[in-house]
């Protein structure tokens, strides 16, 4: 079968550029989560001061979660400033079709039946899957910094002094913290596999894309208004 593609510009540099910080530094933030809440027992007969591994670990998560924080921000701007693929409408379900076409997107997903999803960016439960990751990184951050209040005299993590008598005290914010950083485990591994397996079935340049921001689309199935007077790269024979 011989399939006509198109090469369109999805998605932009500051859209690449947040997706690599906030992977990179939401894997920096589980990793050292989990030894901050369950340290390594390492012994050792050099002197204290040149034996600082669990505040150099807590450092390297507070950094993280700065790093994360202005991600989110520049993100956010981008939403409504970026072109249509980055769009805060690709993200939030507006209307009865969103839905449906999240029903269309799971009986692939899930029972891998043969579709397209009259999408180019983001389909409709990615783009809703990521508007609930960034409901959870909000979360997180509130939770942090909301165990970090007592510990600092800086204003901003001060402000969540109210974050712990909202949830009950300091124990049940961390448990929260840390049953919500579970969530990103299985949220990082379910989107490795849909973005691998797409890539596989689809061949679009899933995974390419989010390096040089281009696509291949299809030219029966996406010749709409949207994608008109875009390059036509070349046929490709299945």
């Amino acid at each position: 079968m011989i399939r006509r593609l198109r090469r369109v510009y999805v998605w932009e540099l500051p859209v690449r550029i947040c997706h690599w910080l906030m992977a990179l530094s939401i894997v920096a933030l589980i990793i050292t989560g989990i030894l901050i809440g369950n340290p390594l027992a390492i012994q050792s007969q050099a002197e204290a001061s040149q034996s600082f591994w669990f505040g150099s670990i807590r450092f390297t998560h507070f950094l993280a979660a700065y790093v994360l924080l202005g991600v989110i921000i520049v993100r956010v701007y981008w939403a409504f400033v970026g072109n249509k693929y980055a769009s805060w409408r690709a993200l939030i379900p507006r209307n009865s079709r969103f839905w449906r076409r999240i029903g269309r997107v799971l009986k692939t997903d899930i029972f891998l039946m043969k579709g397209h999803y009259e999408c180019i960016g983001h389909n409709a439960l990615a783009g809703f899957s990521y508007f609930i990751l960034f409901l959870l990184i909000v979360l997180m951050f509130i939770t942090g910094f909301g165990m970090y209040a007592d510990m600092t005299t800086w204003w901003l993590p001060k402000s969540f002094i109210w974050v712990q008598d909202l949830f009950g005290g300091d124990f049940a914010v961390r448990e929260i913290h840390h049953l919500t950083m579970w969530l990103f485990v299985v949220f990082i591994v379910v989107h490795l596999y849909l973005v691998l397996y797409h890539d596989q079935f689809e061949a679009r340049g899933e995974t390419s894309s989010m390096m040089n921001g281009y696509k291949f689309v299809e030219v029966e199935v996406f010749d709409s208004p949207e994608v008109k007077g875009e390059e036509v790269v070349e046929e490709v024979v299945e």
